[in-house]
């Protein structure tokens, strides 16, 4: 027995093949959006996703951010020795953390971790039919299920990336001043170089964007799973390869609006 949700239902007779799927997403996109503000709110279910997502994120966030940091650093302050201006490696340091780094790195955990588990989970839920008895007693899923881990995978996400900018900020400080011999003054000076408080709004924008998208795409690969185990462990599978796909799509488009706005 097939278990549909309502949104996939009034969808099917108006889309067929991949639109199906695409105008299911977007349809679940807008009902989503729309219950964040409408009441009840879930504010229970949030917290908890907002925890289950630290959980499986903040380790990989650090394990991920530090060799992405040194790399940035390592480079970078070779081509500025190369060019006489190693004193602007801390210029350097903070954009490419800010900019670059802290968007990758959230893009990267937010997608391979914390939206592959949300994923599994409502996968689960699906194929045991805990869903279609939710709808039974009137619960819409999307209210009560997708809205708290939309939300909450937008503020994990933002949380992340500024974590991962300060992580890139003080590494590239402990790496280009105790093992490249900067200058610890002439770092620290050049920080506000090149990065302001434009650059730090559209690395957050970036982050939030990340993590609701990434949120959505792993609860609708979640709750149209049907079939077993193997079904639910293709949907993880394509929830990475979907969500990265999304994601890049962003950081470009948001990269050429922020560029666009902070120097017209």
């Amino acid at each position: 027995m097939t278990i549909r949700t309502p949104y996939l239902v009034r969808l099917k007779d108006r889309f067929e093949g991949p639109l199906q799927t695409v105008g299911g997403l977007f349809a679940m996109t807008a009902d989503a959006v729309r219950f964040a503000f409408r009441r009840p709110f879930q504010t229970r279910e949030f917290l908890e996703q907002s925890w289950f997502i630290v959980r499986v994120s903040l380790v990989p966030t650090l394990l991920v951010a530090i060799p992405f940091t040194v790399l940035v650093s390592f480079t970078l302050n070779i081509l500025l020795r190369e060019l006489g201006a190693a004193d602007l490696s801390g210029a350097g340091a903070a954009f490419g953390a800010v900019t670059q780094v802290g968007p990758m790195v959230t893009v990267l955990i937010v997608a391979g971790s914390g939206a592959t588990a949300m994923c599994a989970d409502l996968g689960s839920r699906t194929i045991r039919e805990e869903i279609a008895a939710m709808e039974v007693l009137g619960i819409d899923p999307v209210q009560r299920l997708v809205t708290p881990r939309m939300l909450a995978s937008g503020l994990v996400a933002l949380l992340l990336n500024n974590l991962v900018c300060i992580i890139g900020v003080l590494g590239g400080y402990v790496f280009s001043v105790y093992v490249q011999d900067v200058n610890p003054g002439a770092f620290v000076a050049g920080i506000t170089l090149l990065t302001g408080i434009n650059e730090v709004i559209i690395s957050s924008v970036k982050a939030l964007l990340f993590g609701l998208v990434a949120g959505i795409v792993a609860c609708y690969r979640g709750l149209i799973v049907t079939g077993g185990a193997k079904s639910v462990g293709n949907a993880v599978n394509e929830t990475v390869v979907y969500a990265f796909m999304s994601l890049f799509v962003i950081n470009v488009m948001v990269t050429a609006i922020g560029i666009q706005l902070t120097t017209g």
